[in-house]
């Protein structure tokens, strides 16, 4: 490797990282449907069915700090965002894996709790835990959970299906995860510099359980097939609104045009966001961790979902010379830019 030809990663962020190791890479299986480049790999099941692969990492110091963290909200966590990109895909998850590298500074029952954390999600979205890996570690904890399920092959959505003139929808609300962190990390900034003062989480329990315990939207994969509902793009938020709008436009070369007031955020995070001097706004579209679906329908299905408590309509897509824009509540266009996390960029 030659230092005049180094492009340092934060250059590029994780997903163009993604992009340049992975280009050489050609399909060489059949029953491999799809690879990289949605939430979830689809592989050949059989004539009806494909299974459904997902994997990722949670790495102490970078996705957790156990000084806030507890190990068993950890371990349940690390499986839900898991499960998470799953139902991004229509399916429903079915095993896991779970591979762990720790440090000699956990002793068995830091561990045991880590796992007690881990059955409770199993045991709540009805999963085997079938496997794994354990080694050691020299910078703390690493967890690596990968989550394998099952769809029918017609109920597989991809990020790539979106047309035209389909609406934009996203699920519950969003933000509260974000400023769970920020309340948390307050705190913790307050204990490093007295220890002697007790930390103020006094009415903030939705914002931190978002946090420290999300759920992943199961219910909502039940409630589209209730009203008859297929969408045609679907993604989880998990690296902010914006990040995830995106990746649709990009899975489906289109663009998008979404409305400020539409937003869908609770009043604890709009509040507890002011009080922060944040912009509510930047909760929702860059906060992330939220794992809340974002998902396209079709024209036609509008009146299957319009009121639905569980879903707002945020806005619909539009060609890709239109870009990417959201409209403020004066209706000005405003450009929209990507700035949730990014693994190697750091934000």
């Amino acid at each position: 490797m030659s230092e005049d030809k180094r492009t340092e990663l934060e250059t590029i962020g994780e997903f163009g990282l993604i992009d340049a190791l992975t280009k050489g890479f050609k399909k060489k299986n059949d029953s491999t449907i799809f690879g990289i480049g949605d939430d979830a790999a689809v592989i050949n099941r059989d004539d009806k069915n494909v299974t459904l692969v997902s994997t990722d990492f949670l790495i102490e110091g970078i996705h957790f700090n156990l000084m806030y963290t507890p190990l068993k909200h950890l371990g349940y966590k690390s499986v839900v965002v898991n499960l998470s990109d799953i139902y991004a895909m229509n399916g429903r998850p079915e095993q896991i894996t779970v591979s762990i590298a720790v440090s000699n500074r956990f002793p068995k029952e830091a561990l045991e709790e880590l796992y007690d954390g881990i059955k409770t999600a199993c045991d709540i979205y009805n999963i085997d835990l079938i496997g794994g890996d354990t080694t050691s570690s020299l910078s703390g904890l690493v967890i690596s959970v990968t989550a394998l399920g099952t769809a029918k092959k017609e109920d597989v959505v991809y990020r790539s299906g979106a047309k035209e003139n389909d609406l934009l929808v996203v699920t519950g609300d969003l933000g509260a995860a974000y400023m769970g962190l920020q309340v948390l990390e307050r705190e913790k900034s307050v204990y490093k510099a007295n220890p002697d003062i007790q930390p103020d989480l006094d009415g903030f329990d939705y914002l931190l359980e978002r946090q420290l315990k999300p759920e992943a939207r199961k219910d909502v994969i039940q409630f589209l097939k209730d009203l008859d509902v297929k969408p045609t793009s679907m993604i989880d938020v998990s690296d902010g609104l914006a990040s995830e709008i995106f990746h649709l436009c990009k899975g489906s070369d289109l663009g998008a045009q979404i409305y400020d007031e539409k937003l869908p955020i609770d009043t604890k995070v709009s509040m507890t966001a002011i009080d922060f001097n944040i912009d509510p706004a930047t909760c929702i579209l860059n906060g992330g961790e939220d794992y809340e679906l974002l998902f396209s329908v079709a024209q036609e299905d509008f009146d299957k979902i319009k009121g639905n408590p569980h879903m707002s309509i945020i806005g619909h897509f539009t060609s890709k010379d239109a870009g990417v824009y959201m409209i403020d509540k004066q209706g000005a266009a405003i450009k929209l830019k990507a700035q949730g996390w990014d693994s190697f960029r750091g934000e």
